[in-house]
């Protein structure tokens, strides 16, 4: 034993023997110092000892099991909707592939909808929400305003069912009134018009009343009109019901009717529409900077010329609008009148637009076009010191002032309609008068 003791020394130099055996004395002493398994630590302020979680995967992916044996179950989750609002170019495609699905789910809704073509007819501002579990389509909501939107979801057999819902506004009668001091359209504010209904009423009374020319100061006005409500929140304006207008001294009043057939319109208390065949102006709220003269100066050849028309100055592109139904015959250059465009009403009597800036596309030569729909734009082609529209309305070739010819009246109250419009007006003009003898109670105390 002890020749094999030299014979390990000898093998091995000294140095490294000594570490060694420095080794093998820490290790023992650190063997010692250990405490038992009795031992246990009494500092407070230790971290508790860790839950271990194991997950198991036949499990409800709901649950979860914890060690010691402890079941946890998550709350019933809401229906996460992501929502995004059509935009302008936007179609089911798009917005499909902005909510991460493929152009395969973009055919099964789109044959699913094909009856009633809810998520194919798409308009900007409108919203499309998407339900989405598991990477596919749960439900899809198509809401196309406060009023109406379309669920589609899958049933238990994983086919889409559709469903269409529709709410009813309730609809109040708002009365007001105003008298024109500056212009209509700050009276109408002041009353509490929105500019649309400002413009709804202008457009009821337009075709007796030119609010270029006529309008005077002192002028009056009184209006029945429906406010739609949903959940007691005002969502927009329905029609004016009744109205009247009083322009230098002159009351019209119009009432609104609605036919048998569905059709509404605006008539006198006697059953005269208040449509006319032709509207007085062309242009809406321009400046009259040229009437009807035989005997004026041409303001560009600075020469005595007939003037035969009326002209009306506004900004270059301002829309033209047809004073009546009927075909255009004319649409291009014309000497100096530039950009012309002659619409013929009838057997006997055309009317002319003439200095357009542009046409209005889609039109031409043949065309049939209806009264207010526009035609062209203003500007100041040809012979003009200025953007304006030139406009002439003749009869059997005759020119006439377009201010003062006595427009041909749209046909009055069928016979069939008369007893029920009879009944209708009544009522209307009794409400009104109502409200104004109200209003002006109230003003004179």
């Amino acid at each position: 034993m002890l020749n094999r003791v030299k014979q390990f020394r000898g093998n091995f130099p000294t140095v490294h023997l000594v570490a060694v055996s420095a080794c093998v004395l820490i290790l023992g002493l650190t063997l010692l110092l250990l405490p038992s398994q009795e031992v246990g630590a009494n500092r407070g302020d230790l971290p508790p000892p860790l839950t271990v979680i194991k997950t198991v995967d036949t499990l409800d992916p709901k649950t979860v099991t914890t060690i010691p044996s402890q079941t946890i179950t998550t709350a019933p989750v809401e229906p996460n909707w992501i929502s995004y609002v059509i935009g302008d170019g936007d179609n089911l495609t798009s917005m499909f592939k902005k909510a991460g699905l493929t152009p395969r789910d973009v055919y099964h809704v789109a044959a699913a909808g094909k009856e009633t073509k809810a998520f194919t007819r798409l308009f900007p501002g409108q919203t499309l929400s998407f339900e989405i579990k598991n990477g596919k389509l749960s439900k899809l909501k198509h809401t196309e305003s406060k009023l109406k939107h379309t669920i589609l979801y899958t049933d238990n057999n994983g086919s889409y069912q559709i469903n269409s819902v529709i709410r009813t506004p309730e609809i109040r009668q708002q009365f007001t009134s105003g008298t024109i001091k500056d212009s209509l359209f700050l009276a109408g504010a002041e009353a509490g018009l929105s500019s649309k209904k400002i413009m709804e009423l202008a457009s009821i009374f337009g075709w007796d009343v030119d609010f270029v020319l006529d309008i005077r100061k002192n002028d009056d006005f009184s209006l029945i009109y429906e406010e739609h409500y949903l959940d007691g929140e005002k969502i927009g304006e329905g029609p004016i019901i009744a109205a009247q207008f009083t322009n230098r001294g002159n009351k019209f009043t119009a009432l609104r009717y609605t036919n048998t057939q569905g059709d509404s319109s605006y008539y006198t208390p006697e059953g005269y529409s208040m449509r006319k065949a032709f509207l007085r102006s062309p242009v809406d709220f321009a400046r009259i900077s040229s009437r009807f003269s035989l005997s004026r100066k041409h303001p560009v050849l600075n020469r005595i010329r007939a003037h035969k028309g009326v002209d009306y100055a506004a900004r270059t592109g301002t829309p033209i609008k047809a004073a009546g139904e009927g075909k255009i015959t004319f649409r291009g250059r014309k000497g100096g009148f530039g950009n012309v465009v002659i619409v013929q009403h009838g057997s006997n009597i055309t009317t002319l637009y003439a200095h357009m800036s542009n046409f209005k596309r889609g039109q031409r030569v043949g065309t049939r076009v209806k009264q207010g729909q526009v035609i062209g734009f203003v500007g100041q082609t040809g012979l003009a010191s200025g953007p304006h529209l030139h406009y002439e309305f003749r009869v059997n070739g005759v020119h006439k002032n377009p201010l003062t010819v006595k427009l041909p009246q749209a046909s009055p109250i069928a016979k069939a309609e008369r007893s029920n419009f009879t009944e209708t007006a009544s009522s209307l003009l009794a409400q009104l008068e109502t409200h104004q003898a109200t209003t002006l109670a109230q003003s004179n105390r």
